[in-house]
């Protein structure tokens, strides 16, 4: 089997999917690479044996002997992005959000239809052990039929990673309760079976609002995804432009009655997803999200409280990044772009992830007034549900 002959566009924080598919040799390999920011460039091409770097997509995109792209670049180019490289006839991994607005979600995923070209969205927690663990209790029945989900996510480095660089300006990102939050939202999605239909949300830019912030065109400090800081509240050097919520809660209506609920924190000391969904049967919550960590049932019965539960289950162990499912997804990836075929992440899931989101945002801006989210055209739904096949 020849190698998968991948290009990559965007060398920032997620270069570890790019790494996961360079294996010459072993069915893919990294020809091609291309950042706008060329000392960036310069940096990451030692780390493979790419026969081309440029700084200019278009470029990357013209070559003949590439088969598929892994678009990694900021929220706000992947809709231009995205559409060159499914009209280039190259399958795309696009990393999540799909967009920053639904009617962008929503042109990505007719670009595919119309071109025929694959299309895969990078929503990796659909391969974190915690997810894929919940999601095989409720399978089972063990808890019964799903109906409320309830996510908290403390992020206790989002001074850091999301207020120093373009994810605290809105015009890049739309806001947090859609760029952070599309994980979790396509989490909801996948343990409750439907998809949101309706949300209300409440948030409001707290503590990095008045911090002190860098002139436009002065570069992030060195060591400031290394270097973090405590409290919160003696960050400096913020992005020149601060604009998106630092705190966000977000309720939300499916399409099968499920009520969910989601919050969102920047500022907290701990990092860590919480999730908690009640059946008509019991309910599971998690205890920390990585390998070795757990998640415990109550569905013994009425009592009081009991923190150990009636049945524990633990988070299968894992290598790499985000507990191992960054290896997964591009593993995933890889077998798609070659074969074609029905995979875990979906794009309709990730459009329905960025449309929650985005309805959310403009809730919150709007004093909590309840939206409803835009369906999705049922041609283009049944197209991506095929597997991205027309139907006969």
């Amino acid at each position: 089997m020849n190698d998968l002959r991948i290009g990559v566009i965007g060398l920032g924080l997620r270069t570890s999917l790019a790494l996961a598919a360079h294996r010459p040799g072993k069915g893919s390999v990294v020809a091609a690479l291309c950042d706008a920011d060329p000392a960036v460039l310069k940096r990451q091409a030692g780390r493979f044996e790419a026969e081309l770097l440029t700084e200019h997509h278009h470029e990357l995109l013209g070559r003949d002997d590439l088969d598929a792209v892994v678009v990694m670049t900021p929220d706000d180019t992947h809709e231009r992005i995205a559409i060159d490289s499914l009209e280039a006839g190259k399958a795309v991994y696009l990393e999540k959000p799909l967009a920053i607005t639904v009617e962008g979600a929503d042109r990505i995923l007719r670009a595919a239809r119309r071109t025929g070209t694959r299309l895969y969205v990078g929503h990796n927690m659909r391969h974190m052990g915690v997810v894929r663990l919940m999601r095989d209790i409720i399978r089972k029945g063990v808890i019964g039929e799903p109906k409320t989900v309830w996510v908290r996510h403390f992020v206790s480095y989002g001074g850091d990673y999301y207020f120093k660089d373009w994810h605290a300006d809105r015009t890049r990102t739309t806001g947090l309760l859609l760029q952070k939050a599309a994980h979790d939202l396509d989490v909801i999605h996948w343990l409750a079976g439907g998809y949101t239909t309706r949300v209300n949300a409440f948030g409001d830019l707290m503590l990095y609002g008045d911090l002190p912030r860098r002139d436009p065109g002065t570069p992030r400090p060195d060591g400031w995804l290394q270097d973090y800081t405590w409290p919160p509240s003696e960050h400096r050097d913020l992005h020149h432009v601060v604009d998106v919520e630092d705190v966000s809660v977000m309720n939300m209506r499916l399409d099968n009655g499920v009520i969910a609920a989601y919050q969102q924190c920047h500022f907290t000391p701990d990092y860590v997803r919480n999730y908690t969904v009640i059946g008509t049967e019991g309910r599971l919550e998690n205890f920390g999200d990585g390998p070795g960590d757990t998640v415990r049932v109550w569905n013994a019965g009425p009592t009081g409280y009991r923190g150990d539960g009636d049945i524990t289950y633990k988070v299968p162990a894992a290598q790499g990044t985000h507990g191992g499912a960054d290896a997964e997804i591009v593993a995933e990836f890889l077998r798609f772009a070659r074969d074609g075929g029905l995979t875990d992440t979906s794009p309709v899931a990730a459009r329905m992830s960025v449309a929650a989101g985005y309805m959310a945002t403009m809730s919150l801006r709007n004093g909590g007034m309840p939206y409803d989210v835009p369906d999705l055209a049922p041609e283009l739904a049944e197209y991506f549900d095929r597997g991205q096949v027309e139907p006969e």
